[in-house]
C-alpha cells in the first residue's frame, strides 16, 4: 500500500513521543516503588571461643585435682593407718577405671540422643562410643559456649570420676579391691550415666525444670545415697563401736580438704561452660557458702561437744561445697551464705547424731555430708534461686526440686542394691574377718606404711 510521506513522518514522530512517555512513566514508577528488601545475611558459622576454652581446660584440671590428690588425701587421712594405702588406692584406681569407661561408653550414654526417640528422656544412645565422630573442630553448644566437644567430654569425665570415688568413703576399710572395681564399673554405666542424662543430657528431669547447676543431684545425692546402701549391705566394720577408729593423720585430711576447696571452683564456676559473669557469681557463691558452712559446723560442734575440732571444720567446709553446688549458678551471695549456714548445722547433726541414732557405719560420712548436703542444697536452690543471677531461676520451685530428688534417690538406691548383690555373687564383697583386722593395705595390696 502507498502511504504519503507526510503521514510517514507524522507517524514516526508520534511513535517517538510514545516511547519517551513510556520511559518517563517507568522511571517515575521505579522511584515510587518501595525498595526491595535486601537478602538476609547468612548465619555466621560458629567458631571456637578461645577464652571459654581456656577457662574450661583450667576447670577440667581443677576438678580432676579434686579426686587425685584431693579426695585421696581427705579420705586417706581419716582412716586407720593400716588402711591408708588401700583408701588412697581406691581413689586412684577409680580415676583410671572411670576414665576408660567414660571414653568407651559413659559419655555417649549421658550426652547423646538415643536412636529410639522414646528413650531420649531416660538414656542417651551409642553414637559417641569410643568418642566416635568427635574431631578437633567439633564444638559443644555451637553458637553459645563454642568449646571443643573433646574439652566438654573431658570436663564431664572428671565429674564422673569423683562421684563413685565419693561413695568409697561410706564403706572405707571393709570392701575387697576386686569387688570395688567391679562395683564401680557397673555403677558408672547403670547409675551415674543415666542420671547425668536425666538432668544434663536432655532427659526428663532437666526438661521438667529441675535445677542442678553443677551436680547436687547428679553427683552428691547420687553418691551419698549409693554410699548409704553400700554401708547397710556390707554391714559395720569389725570392732565398730568398741575399737578406736580415730583418723590416723588429720594433716592429710586438711591438705585434701584444701585441695577440694580450690578444685571446687572448677567444679562450680566451670559448669557455666563460659568465662563470664555467671561463672564469677558461681565462684563467689562457692567461697561464701563454704566458709559459712565451715564456721557453722565448728560452732555447732563447739556448743555440743565443747571443743571445735579440726575434723569438724574441714567436714563443714566440704558440706558447704556440696550444698552450694546445685545452687551456685542460681542464687546470689546472700542466698549462698544462707545455704552454707544451714548445710553446716544440718550436716553436722546428720554425721554425728543421725548415723549413731540409726546404727549404720558410714565410715567417712559420705551419706551424712554428700547425701544430706546434696538434698539441702537442691531444696534451697528451689527456694532461693534469683532470676537476676540466672534467668532460669525464674521457674524455680521447691516442688520441682523434690521431684528430682525423689527420682534420683529411688533409682540410685534400687540400682546400687542390685549391683551389690551381683558383685557379691561373683567375687564377694568383704575380705575375711582376719584380713580386715590385719588391714587392707597388706592383705589387699601387699604393702604397708612404715
Amino acid at each position: 500500500m502507498n502511504i504519503p510521506s507526510t503521514l510517514k513522518t507524522t507517524g514516526r514522530a508520534a511513535a517517538s513521543l510514545a516511547l519517551v512517555a513510556l520511559s518517563t512513566a517507568a522511571a517515575f514508577a521505579q522511584e515510587a516503588a518501595p525498595a526491595a528488601a535486601p537478602a538476609a545475611p547468612a548465619a555466621p558459622t560458629p567458631v571456637l571461643d578461645t577464652g571459654n576454652t581456656a577457662w574450661m581446660l583450667t576447670s577440667t584440671a581443677l576438678v580432676l585435682m579434686m579426686t587425685i590428690p584431693g579426695l585421696a588425701l581427705f579420705y586417706g587421712g581419716m582412716v586407720r593407718k593400716k588402711n591408708v594405702l588401700a583408701t588412697i588406692m581406691q581413689s586412684f584406681a577409680i580415676t583410671c577405671l572411670v576414665t576408660v569407661l567414660w571414653f568407651i561408653i559413659g559419655y555417649s550414654l549421658a550426652f547423646t540422643t538415643n536412636d529410639s526417640p522414646g528413650m531420649n528422656a531416660y538414656i542417651g544412645g551409642f553414637s559417641r562410643l569410643f568418642h566416635h565422630g568427635i574431631t578437633t573442630s567439633t564444638l559443644w553448644l555451637p553458637g553459645v559456649a563454642n568449646i571443643p566437644e573433646f574439652v566438654f567430654s573431658m570436663f564431664q569425665m572428671t565429674f564422673a570420676i569423683i562421684t563413685p570415688a565419693l561413695i568409697a568413703g561410706a564403706f572405707a576399710e571393709r570392701m575387697k579391691f576386686s569387688a570395688l572395681l567391679l562395683f564401680m564399673g557397673l555403677w558408672l554405666v547403670f547409675v551415674y550415666s543415666p542420671i547425668a542424662h536425666w538432668v544434663w543430657g536432655g532427659g526428663f528431669l532437666g526438661s521438667a525444670g529441675v535445677l542442678d547447676f553443677a551436680g547436687g543431684t547428679v553427683v552428691h545425692i547420687n553418691a551419698g545415697v549409693a554410699g548409704l546402701v553400700c554401708a547397710l549391705v556390707l554391714g559395720k566394720r569389725e570392732g565398730y563401736g568398741t575399737t578406736n577408729m580415730a583418723p590416723h593423720n588429720l594433716v592429710y585430711s586438711v591438705i585434701g580438704a584444701s585441695l577440694l576447696w580450690v578444685g571446687w571452683f572448677g567444679f562450680n564456676a566451670g559448669s557455666e561452660l563460659a568465662a563470664d559473669g555467671l561463672a564469677g557469681a558461681a565462684m563467689m557463691n562457692t567461697q561464701v557458702a563454704t566458709a559459712a558452712a565451715a564456721l557453722a559446723w565448728m560452732f555447732a560442734e563447739w556448743i555440743v561437744a565443747k571443743k571445735p575440732s579440726v575434723l569438724g571444720i574441714i567436714s563443714g567446709a566440704v558440706a558447704g561445697l556440696v550444698a552450694v553446688t546445685p545452687a551456685s549458678g542460681f542464687v546470689n551471695p546472700t542466698g549462698a551464705f544462707i545455704v552454707g549456714i544451714i548445710a553446716g548445722v544440718v550436716c553436722y547433726l546428720s554425721a554425728v547424731k543421725l548415723k549413731h541414732a540409726f546404727g549404720y557405719d558410714d565410715s567417712l560420712d559420705a551419706f551424712g555430708v554428700h547425701g544430706v548436703g546434696g538434698v539441702v542444697g537442691a531444696l534451697l536452690t528451689g527456694a532461693l534461686a534469683d532470676p537476676a543471677i540466672n534467668a532460669l531461676g525464674k521457674g524455680a520451685s521447691v516442688g520441682t526440686q523434690i521431684y528430682g530428688i525423689v527420682f534420683t534417690i529411688l533409682w540410685t538406691a534400687i540400682a546400687t542394691f542390685v549391683i551389690l548383690f551381683i558383685v557379691k555373687a561373683l567375687v564377694g564383697l568383704r575380705p575375711s574377718t582376719q584380713e580386715e583386722v590385719e588391714g587392707l593395705d597388706v592383705t589387699q595390696h601387699g604393702e604397708v606404711v612404715p
